[in-house]
């Protein structure tokens, strides 16, 4: 008996899956009002809202910016304050020794000293001879808070050995520094050995000093075994890198090398 493939095995009707709502579609069902309703009936249509979570979510962001915009303050401006302002009205007090063998210079130069920090800086200036110190105060008068400081510089400075007029620049200029260090922070040495590591420093005549003063464009004063540099951070470190290199032991000629290549540096800058 031939079986015809094309009939179905049974009889048997699939039943319509039923759709699962997704996309936020809902199926219309024909109820009583449905006459009314323009849609056809078992017809799917979108939603044009949003969900309640997506709504609140959004309501909340909205909110939320206007109240940051809402409450956004303005830039306070404030008049710039006075130096005894700052110093929240109290006077400070700076004190510089002056050592033994700088007192009779420090008497003879007391004029070019004293005007600059009375004058310029507006501060009050004394010297104690019972202390052997000179004592710098502030006062009602003074405007900058840095005033103090360079003053202190100042006095140091002179005390140290430099000439007034170059000390001077300190008060004049904003970038300009102070730096001392000893022959044995760079290596220890002792009797003739540090003896001739100073004479090497020096030179003939101070050839070898001025020479590191003119190409560097710093000032330089040997104290003992302490050697006090004035001028530019970039020019302070060029003068100590060329002093260490002495005091390790090398000759002149070959610190007055690197030194022309640091002034060709130096002037190709410019």
């Amino acid at each position: 008996m031939d079986i015809d493939s094309s009939e179905p095995m049974t009889d048997v009707q699939e039943k319509p899956r039923k759709e699962r709502n997704t996309d936020h579609k809902v199926l219309r069902i024909h109820t009583e009002d449905a006459q009314n309703d323009e849609t056809a009936e078992g017809e799917f249509v979108e939603r044009k809202t949003r969900p309640k979570r997506l709504k609140r979510k959004a309501a909340g962001e909205t909110s939320e910016a206007m109240d940051t915009e809402a409450t956004v303050p303005k830039k306070p401006h404030f008049a710039k304050l006075a130096a005894s302002q700052q110093m929240s009205g109290k006077a400070e007090f700076r004190k510089v020794r002056i050592p033994p063998n700088r007192l009779k210079a420090l008497k003879e130069n007391w004029l070019e000293i004293y005007n600059p920090i009375v004058q310029q800086l507006f501060l009050q200036v004394r010297f104690n001879i019972k202390m052997r110190r000179v004592e710098i105060k502030t006062s009602k008068e003074t405007k900058e808070v840095s005033a103090l400081q360079k003053a202190e510089d100042f006095v140091k400075a002179f005390s140290v050995g430099f000439e007034v007029a170059d000390a001077l620049a300190l008060v004049r200029l904003d970038d300009l520094y102070l730096e001392s260090f000893q022959v044995q922070d760079v290596k220890t040495l002792r009797g003739d050995h540090l003896a001739r590591a100073i004479g090497r420093i020096a030179g003939k005549g101070g050839k070898t000093k001025f020479t590191i003063e003119n190409v560097t464009k710093t000032r330089i004063v040997l104290q003992e075994n302490k050697i006090n540099i004035l001028g530019t951070f970039h020019n302070i470190a060029a003068a100590r890198r060329a002093i260490s290199n002495l005091i390790l032991g090398s000759p002149p000629s070959k610190v007055y090398g690197t030194m022309r290549a640091i002034a060709a540096k130096v002037h190709d800058r410019f």
